[in-house]
């Protein structure tokens, strides 16, 4: 009994030994630099730092575009008010029509036929 019980032991430990090599030779091709998940984790890193760069850098471009549009934009709030300024002058400018006087009758356009047409018919008895 005690030669089966012993077997059964060395049985079980050959099962555990194997066990722990499979999962060994897994581990080790799963955390592989070149291929498994550790390469994958390394090249994500990577990017990280790069996305961080460029937002860095995003940023900064960012704040001077936004200092620029501000001075653009006031510079329009000042034309503005220097147009808003002489359209007021405008307005209180006299108008051209009444500096003149009143309009002028135009002439008449002569009728066609010329000094002909202005001379009275005579009735011939």
């Amino acid at each position: 009994m005690d030669l089966i019980a012993d077997m059964l032991l060395l049985s079980g430990c050959v099962g555990a030994v194997a066990y722990c090599a499979v999962l060994a030779r897994r581990l080790s091709r799963f955390s592989d630099l070149e291929k498994g998940m550790g390469g994958a984790i390394a090249v994500l890193s990577v990017q990280v730092d790069d996305m961080t760069r460029a937002l860095s850098r995003a940023q900064t471009a960012a704040g001077a575009s936004r200092e620029d549009l501000s001075a653009l934009t006031e510079r329009a709030e000042a034309a503005t008010k220097h147009l808003e300024l002489l359209l007021a002058a405008m307005h209180d400018l006299p108008s051209a029509a009444a500096a003149e006087g009143p309009p002028a009758a135009a002439p008449k356009p002569e009728e066609p036929g010329g000094w002909r047409s202005r001379r009275p018919l005579r009735r011939v008895v």
